[in-house]
């Protein structure tokens, strides 16, 4: 098999797991006529962050990497705060924790060789990486948004603010996979466009 459409298959089953977060989180939202914070959300998060990180590696796309690291831990803290967290089994709580610890040392202790490759790469201009790269920092600041916000309110939130980021960030993220030709980001950030707008419209009738 081509490893292309090894890659490809882990970035798109990524992307079911964000798409799969967005649509339950909706369905449920619908149902109780406000905006939810559903356990299944931040569960899906997590899967889709891990496999996401994995196939940004592969692809040596650098902005793909820095959304998921940006946001990884706020996702744990959601699952925490939920009370999910502390039924996970201790044995998989320490591999959701250190993942990104051992990454970014054995980033740290091969930097050359992590430049040349995600900085450095003749695939992808440094005005692309960095255009990618502030694209996925302004979608993930919707998760630091979210934790400032849910941790002012004493509970697991989704507020309006959260909304308008995911909106502005996707669009920078859909326009940045056109221009790599990546599918996988094209097709995945699609989907949650219609679901961001809905849940606004949902949070304006709650007013």
């Amino acid at each position: 098999m081509d490893n292309s459409y090894l890659i490809y298959a882990i970035g798109f089953l990524a992307q079911v797991s964000f798409s799969a977060r967005i649509l339950v989180q909706w369905a449920m939202s619908e149902r109780a006529r406000k905006v939810l914070s559903p356990s299944v959300f931040w569960i899906l998060s997590i899967a889709g962050a891990y496999l996401l990180c994995l196939y940004g590696w592969l692809r040596n796309d650098f902005a793909i990497v820095l959304g998921q690291f940006i946001s990884y831990y706020i996702y744990l803290w959601n699952l925490n705060i939920k009370g999910v967290w502390q039924r996970v089994p201790v044995i998989f709580r320490l591999v959701l924790i250190l993942t990104p610890v051992v990454a970014a040392v054995c980033a740290a202790g091969n930097a050359a060789e992590f430049i040349d490759r995600f900085l450095c790469n003749t695939d992808i201009p440094l005005w692309l990486v960095i255009y990618g790269s502030l694209g996925q920092i302004l979608f993930t600041l919707r998760f630091i948004y979210q934790w400032l916000y849910s941790r002012r309110e004493g509970k697991s939130a989704l507020p309006t603010g959260f909304w308008i980021i995911n909106l502005m960030g996707s669009l920078a993220i859909v326009s940045y996979g056109i221009i790599r030709h990546d599918p996988v980001l094209i097709v995945g950030q699609s989907f949650g466009l219609v679901a961001y707008i809905r849940n606004l419209i949902i949070l304006k009738k709650e007013v």
